[in-house]
């Protein structure tokens, strides 16, 4: 695939949307948008805090928002309540775009509650599913244990693996629907993914905001423990 074909963007919150906010710039939280350069169609990854932002965004690159991919439920990466804030999220990107909120099949009802949005909005899915936004194939990768229906989105020899891997550790297992065994055997998968794959995750929790799959299997801790 030509790198000229694929869009693909990474946008840190509190710098490249909702700047200004402070929850945002704690949390550090990565979106993506991914898409084709040719036919102008693009799928947001994890949009919230300032959708408008996002969407803005994409829209000055020339690019049209198609749908949505969601790698889990919590509230910093669709929208909902979190520590007492209330975080603008998916259900504000509908009233805007009238699109698609790709989930894995096990997240169905976690995403509902979070967010308010029905399911008819919602397009669920299996592990090993491809969504093709013009002529991209995103390929789906169900990595349970952050939450049950986390995901990882492989497309063009990058990883978008939201909070189920850091460059730096994984995601937490001791939140509702977590469970620190499927965490183990979904890393275990992730360690099969080429080494020269680009890591892409879901917060700056490091001082990169990518890396080759090879040097996240030499420096995260993670991998020493499988």
């Amino acid at each position: 695939m030509s790198d000229d074909r694929l869009y693909f963007r990474q946008m840190l919150s509190g710098r490249d949307f909702a700047a200004g906010d402070p929850l945002a710039e704690q949390m550090v939280n990565f979106v993506y948008a991914i898409g084709d350069r040719s036919t102008g169609e693009c799928v947001l990854v994890d949009p919230a805090y300032a959708v408008g932002d996002i969407v803005d965004a994409v829209e000055a690159d020339d690019m049209t928002v198609t749908g949505v991919l969601a790698t889990h439920y919590h509230p910093d990466h669709v929208g909902g309540s979190m520590m007492g804030h209330t975080i603008e999220g998916v259900s504000s990107l509908l009233e805007r775009i009238d699109c698609p909120i790709h989930i894995q099949a096990d997240e169905c009802e976690w995403v509902t509650r979070t967010t308010g949005v029905g399911e008819e909005h919602l397009v669920t899915h299996g592990s090993g599913d491809v969504l093709t936004v013009g002529s991209i194939d995103i390929r789906l990768l169900h990595t349970p244990g952050h939450t049950p229906g986390s995901q990882c989105f492989l497309v063009d020899g990058r990883l978008v693996a939201g909070d189920t891997l850091f460059l730096e550790g994984c995601g937490r297992t001791d939140l509702p629907g977590s469970n620190p065994a499927e965490m183990a055997d979904s890393l275990r998968r992730l360690a099969q993914v080429p080494d020269d794959t680009i890591l892409f995750p879901g917060h700056r929790y490091s001082a990169a905001s990518s890396a080759p799959m090879e040097t996240v299997k030499q420096i995260n801790f993670v991998f020493d423990q499988l």
